[in-house]
């Protein structure tokens, strides 16, 4: 487990995480600004506890304006019941919440990622404190963490689940169990550009069970992403055991990133025209964008290539790009 020092978090919690029942209530984080001397970023977060079992941590708004995620998780903290439950499910639908508040992916107040600060610092950024939170306390407690993404703003993406692959063994095959039992139109072995700083590599390193998704983009929800969102979500408590009733899961294809030879970058900014969609099939070497440049006329396009076979797996959104932007995501049918 990573240190995480001996100050104490400023957070405090409405609930009592040793309490039986159903709670809805808030992580309070002082946060003084200039309409509120004494004011809180308040996060909501609802435990449902029910005798001994497995501990489930849900969360969403990792990234502030990634949608499946918290309109699922604010249904189940509504509809779940105790008596449902044989252990204990935390739910967290927004973990940056002023990030999700403002609609946008870092917070407004600091510029923070919430997905590149942990395990974050309890005398840090109000990103930082918030990571911190997890780290030392809701992590800790956890056997399981399911964390909802989509692509926000500026990725779309075919609709999946995800874990990663890991040096323990025997955790990244449970992991793939749980990615299994969601069973997403897309399951994905997924590789990171940057892993340093994820949630996931914290929960990761603590030994827990750690899954994600990709459920869509372009700073919306549809109905299509959020109902495998919502399914998605009861597959893994009835896998965990948390929630009685069989797992059926639909079919799924397998997808792989094998490698870096996964990612194509814009070198030069400019209007971006998709040649292949999502899904398609893609060959190394084939133009799968062009780029052109927005300053003047009668410019010659930049042709963005795949660097391996596969299939169109993640796309920039909307239609501009700056150099350095992921233009497209190549992953490989696995099996």
């Amino acid at each position: 487990m990573t240190e995480i020092g001996l100050r104490p978090s400023p957070i405090s919690a409405t609930v009592n995480f040793a309490a039986e029942g159903i709670q809805h209530g808030f992580l309070r984080l002082p946060y003084s600004r200039d309409d509120s001397a004494w004011g809180s970023v308040m996060v909501p977060i609802t435990i449902v506890r029910n005798g001994k079992g497995p501990t489930a941590l849900l969360t969403g708004g990792n990234h502030g304006d990634e949608y499946e995620g918290p309109i699922a998780l604010f249904d189940l903290a509504r509809s779940l019941k105790a008596e449902e439950v044989r252990g204990t499910v935390i739910i967290v639908p927004a973990m940056n919440y002023p990030a999700f508040q403002a609609g946008t992916r870092t917070s407004p107040i600091d510029r923070g990622n919430m997905n590149r600060s942990f395990p974050g610092r309890p005398d840090g950024t109000v990103t930082e404190k918030i990571a911190d939170y997890f780290s030392r306390v809701l992590l800790p407690m956890a056997d399981l963490v399911l964390d909802f993404h989509s692509g926000g703003k500026t990725l779309d993406f075919l609709p999946f689940c995800a874990a990663h692959i890991l040096p323990n063994k025997q955790q990244q095959e449970k992991a793939f169990e749980f990615v299994t039992a969601f069973a997403a139109p897309y399951s994905m072995k997924m590789l990171e550009i940057d892993a340093v700083g994820m949630y996931d590599t914290a929960a990761e390193e603590m030994g827990k069970i750690f899954i994600t998704t990709e459920l869509g983009g372009g700073g919306t929800a549809t109905a299509k992403s959020t109902a495998i969102a919502k399914r998605g979500t009861m597959d893994v408590l009835r896998h965990a055991g948390i929630v009685e009733g069989a797992v059926d899961p639909g079919p799924t294809t397998w997808l792989d990133m094998p490698d870096d030879r996964c990612f194509s970058f814009a070198e030069e900014g400019g209007l971006i025209e998709p040649v292949i969609d999502l899904g398609e099939a893609v060959t190394d070497d084939a133009v799968i964008a062009r780029i052109y440049p927005i300053g003047r006329t009668g410019m010659a396009p930049r042709e963005i290539r795949a660097g391996m076979n596969g299939i169109l797996c993640a796309r920039h959104f909307p239609g501009l790009v700056k150099a350095g932007d992921c233009v497209a995501v190549v992953a490989i049918v696995d099996g």
